[in-house]
C-alpha cells in the first residue's frame, strides 16, 4: 500500500526538486492539450445543442434502425473474435509451453504467430479477399463456386488470425512462469493428466485467459479497416459507420455520436482490465530452489487437438501471406497472372512519398514517445506528489479508447482556432505519440520495479541532482525496457490506420491510407505490394531494434557483473 504523505511534505519535495515540478507541468499541459482537450470537445459535439446539453443527438443516431444493427454487430463480433482469438492463442501457447516439439518447431510456429503484429491490420482482409473473394485463387482450386467470403464471416476470420498473437503472447508470458513441480504433485498424488489440466494448468492461467478476452474484445471493437474491406453493407458496424458518416456524409457530429456509442463498451473493458490486472492472487512461483523446468506431458487427446489446430492455423497464414506475395507479382489479379515487377514500380515512383512519410512520422513518433514513456514511467514509479495515480490513469487514456474515436475526436479539437493542426505533421505525431506510448511506460513502469532505489538514493546523496541521477542511473538501466516500448511503439506508428484515416492529408500521407485506396478501388496487386513493402520495412526495423536490445541487454549485463567482482574483490 502507498504510504500517505502530508501535503506539506509534498509540497515542499515540489520546492526541492524543479526538475520534477518542470517536469509535470510541461506532462499535464501536453495531456490538456492531446488528451483532454479532444475528449472533452468530443463529449460537447455528442451531448451540446445550439449550447445546451441535451441527448438529442443520440437519440437522433439511435432512432436509425441501420445504426442500432450497427452497435450490435460491433458487440457480436467483438465477443466471437475475443473468444476464437483466446481459444486459438491458448493452443499455441500450449505448443510452445507445454508440449515435446521440437525448439525449431516452436520456433517456426511463435514466428509465424507473430506475422499479423508486424503487418497492418487488414493485411489478413487482402489476402482472404484474394483467396476467398470473387474469382479467389482458393475457391478456384476447390471448386467452389457459391460462396462469399464477405459479411461477418469474413470479418471474424481476419480479425482472430490478426489478433490472436496478442493472447498468445500474454498466456505464454503466464505458462512459463508457472512451478513445474506442481505438475509432478498432483501426477504423484494419483490425478490424471486431464485432472491435473483442469484443476491446475487452466485456473492458474485463468487471469491471463480472462486478459487476453478483455484485450482481444477492445482490439476487435477498435478494428476499423477489417469490417470496411470485409464487413460491407451487410455486416455494419460503428468504427466503419462513423467513418462514412464523415467523410461520406460530413456530419460531424453524427460521427462523434457514433464514436461515443464505441467509447462506452471500451472503457468498460478498459476498467475491467485494469482491476484483473490489480488481482495477483494467482501465484505458483515461489522461488524454492530445486525445481524442475520441464512441465508433465498434457493429454494425449489434447495434443492432437493443440496439433492439428496450430498445422492448420500455421498453414494458412503462411498460405495468406503467400498469396499477397503472389498477388504483388502477377499483372492482373485472376485475370492476367502473368509475372510482373511493374506494381513495386509504381510503389517506388508514385507510393513514394508515403514511404518516406510514414517512416519519418514512425521515426519522430517513436522518438518523442520512448522520451516521454521514460519520463512519466519515472515519475510514476519513483516520484511522490499529488495526482500520481491521476497521472498514470491520464497517460492510459487514450490507449483505452478506439482509434475511431482517438481520430475523430482530434478532428473535432483542431480543426478550429486557437489550434489548427488539422492536415499538419504535428497532428499525425500527436496521435501516435500519445495513443501508443503507453506500453513504453508500461515496460518502464516494469523495468523500474525490479531496479532498488538505493542506487538512486546514493547518487542523489553524493550531491548529484535529479536529471543527473536520472540520465546517469536510471536511464542505462531501463534501456532495454526503453528499447522494447520503441518496438512496439514503431511497429504501430507504421502500421495504425483507425485513427490517422481522418488526419492524412495531400500534404502528409501514408501507406496503410494508400492500400486501402487501392483495395476499395479494387487494385488488388497494387494493395499487395504496397503490403509487402511495408511488412518488409518492419520486419527490418524491428529486426535491428531487437538486435541493439540483445546487444544492450548483454552489454549491462556484463558491466553489472564486473562491478560486482571489483567490489566482491
Amino acid at each position: 500500500m502507498e504510504a500517505q504523505i502530508p501535503k506539506r511534505v509534498r509540497s515542499s519535495l515540489m520546492k526541492r526538486d524543479p526538475a520534477l515540478f518542470m517536469a509535470l507541468v510541461t506532462v499535464w499541459l501536453s495531456f490538456a492539450v492531446f488528451i483532454f482537450l479532444p475528449f472533452l470537445r468530443l463529449l460537447g459535439a455528442t451531448f451540446v445543442v445550439d449550447g445546451k446539453l441535451s441527448l438529442a443527438n443520440v437519440k437522433t443516431v439511435l432512432s436509425k434502425a441501420y445504426n442500432v444493427k450497427a452497435l450490435y454487430g460491433s458487440l457480436v463480433l467483438a465477443t466471437a473474435v475475443s473468444i476464437t482469438g483466446t481459444v486459438v492463442g491458448y493452443l499455441f501457447a500450449l505448443a510452445v509451453t507445454r508440449t515435446r516439439i521440437s525448439k525449431v518447431t516452436k520456433g517456426i510456429i511463435g514466428a509465424v504467430a507473430m506475422l499479423p503484429l508486424i503487418s497492418p491490420p487488414f493485411t489478413s482482409s487482402i489476402s482472404l479477399t484474394l483467396a476467398l473473394g470473387p474469382n479467389g485463387m482458393l475457391l478456384k482450386a476447390l471448386g467452389i463456386g457459391d460462396f462469399s467470403i464477405y459479411g461477418f464471416l469474413g470479418t471474424w476470420i481476419s480479425e482472430t488470425l490478426t489478433y490472436f498473437p496478442v493472447a498468445f503472447m500474454v498466456i505464454t508470458a503466464v505458462l512459463n512462469t508457472m512451478s513445474a513441480t506442481l505438475d509432478d504433485a498432483a501426477l504423484s498424488l494419483g490425478a490424471s493428466r486431464w485432472r491435473m489440466f483442469r484443476t491446475l494448468t487452466i485456473p492458474l492461467s485463468l487471469p491471463a485467459i480472462v486478459n487476453s478476452i478483455l484485450l482481444l474484445f477492445g482490439a476487435s471493437l477498435a478494428d476499423f479497416a477489417t469490417p470496411l474491406i470485409l464487413g460491407g453493407h451487410a455486416f455494419p458496424v460503428l468504427p466503419t459507420e462513423a467513418y462514412l458518416l464523415i467523410t461520406g456524409m460530413f456530419d460531424l457530429k453524427g460521427g462523434a455520436t457514433m464514436s461515443f456509442l464505441l467509447l462506452v463498451p471500451a472503457l468498460l473493458v478498459f476498467f475491467l482490465q485494469r482491476m484483473m490486472l490489480g488481482k495477483k492472487s494467482f501465484v505458483s512461483v515461489t522461488g524454492k530452489s530445486g525445481s524442475r523446468t520441464e512441465f508433465a506431458r498434457l493429454p494425449q487427446s489434447l495434443n492432437v487437438v493443440i496439433a492439428v489446430v496450430c498445422l492448420i492455423v500455421v498453414a494458412f497464414i503462411i498460405y495468406l501471406y503467400a498469396i499477397i506475395l503472389w498477388g504483388s507479382l502477377v499483372k492482373v489479379w485472376s485475370v492476367n497472372n502473368t509475372p510482373t515487377l511493374e506494381h513495386y514500380r509504381y510503389v517506388f515512383k508514385h507510393g513514394q512519398k508515403a514511404i518516406k512519410d510514414t517512416v519519418l512520422i514512425a521515426i519522430i513518433s517513436t522518438v518523442i514517445g520512448s522520451l516521454l514513456a521514460v519520463v512519466i514511467g519515472f515519475m510514476i514509479q519513483r516520484k511522490e506528489f499529488v495526482g500520481r495515480r491521476l497521472l498514470e490513469f491520464s497517460s492510459m487514456l487514450n490507449y483505452a479508447l478506439p482509434g475511431t474515436v482517438v481520430g475523430i475526436a482530434y478532428i473535432i479539437a483542431f480543426n478550429t482556432k486557437p489550434l489548427v493542426l488539422t492536415g499538419t505533421l504535428s497532428i499525425l505525431v500527436a496521435a501516435y505519440v500519445f495513443r501508443y506510448y503507453a506500453t513504453g511506460i508500461r515496460s518502464v513502469i516494469a523495468s523500474l520495479e525490479q531496479i532498488d532505489p538505493a542506487l538512486e538514493e546514493a547518487s542523489l546523496s553524493l550531491g548529484a541532482g535529479t536529471v543527473r541521477t536520472f540520465t546517469h542511473i536510471t536511464v542505462p538501466l531501463i534501456i532495454p525496457a526503453l528499447i522494447s516500448g520503441m518496438r512496439y511503439l514503431f511497429i504501430h506508428c507504421m502500421t495504425a490506420i483507425s485513427a490517422t484515416i481522418f488526419l492524412v492529408s495531400v500534404r502528409w500521407t501514408l501507406l496503410t491510407t494508400r492500400i486501402l485506396e487501392s483495395m476499395t478501388e479494387l487494385q488488388f496487386s497494387q494493395a499487395s505490394a504496397f503490403s509487402i513493402v511495408l511488412i518488409a520495412i518492419v520486419f527490418l526495423a524491428d529486426f535491428i531494434l531487437k538486435h541493439v536490445l540483445k546487444f544492450t541487454t548483454a552489454h549491462i549485463t556484463r558491466s553489472q557483473e564486473i562491478s560486482y567482482e571489483q567490489i566482491g574483490a
